[in-house]
């Protein structure tokens, strides 16, 4: 059993950055894969960025290339999204998640708002 648990949330003007952290605990959670996901109100739920255990291959979303960087310390079971040049679009719930494997989606967080407003 894995226990995710989002901070860094909040308000930030259009142009602004905030670093969301996932704190893992429970399993060996280096193991790993790590997601942040991201849902709106009224939209689907979608994935932002993704990173391997190790920490050395990383994905992201067309809409937030350059823009955000995923990124772990393993030493400290916690996962991190730096988020820069934050958009309105931006505006959404963010979620991290753990897999085994890219494509699993085992455990979730229960998420930290983020809202880019000026």
């Amino acid at each position: 059993q894995v226990q995710l648990v989002e901070s860094g949330g909040g308000l930030v003007q259009p142009g602004g950055s905030l670093r969301l952290s996932c704190a893992a605990s429970g399993r060996d959670v280096s193991v790993y894969y790590i997601h942040w996901f991201r849902q709106a109100p009224g939209k689907e739920r979608e994935i932002v960025a993704a990173v391997n255990s190790r920490g050395d291959v990383t994905s992201y979303a067309d809409s937030v290339k350059g823009r955000f960087t995923i990124s772990r310390d393993n030493a400290k079971n916690t996962i991190y999204l730096q988020m820069n040049s934050l958009k309105p679009e931006d505006t959404a719930v963010y979620y991290c998640s753990a897999g085994p494997t890219f494509a699993a989606r085992d455990y979730w967080g229960q998420g930290t708002q983020v809202t880019v407003s000026s």
